[in-house]
């Protein structure tokens, strides 16, 4: 099975959209260099409620909420 390419939340109006993790993700980061996604997404403290993503930060989402 081929892996599906994710798209990322093309309505952030965020400066900081490229350090979200729908769109490190969107662009293979997670393959690249999984070590720090990993430490991006281990031990989650907030969920996004547009994509669902969990991480450690709230700046790594587009729409946080706590957990």
């Amino acid at each position: 099975m081929a892996e599906e390419k994710m798209t990322h939340n093309t309505e952030c109006k965020s400066e900081l959209h490229h350090q979200h993790l729908c769109y490190m993700v969107s662009q293979g980061f997670h393959i690249s260099d999984a070590a720090e996604y990993n430490a991006l997404v281990e031990d989650p403290k907030f969920r996004c409620k547009h994509c669902g993503r969990a991480a450690k930060s709230a700046d790594s989402l587009c729409e946080p909420t706590e957990l």
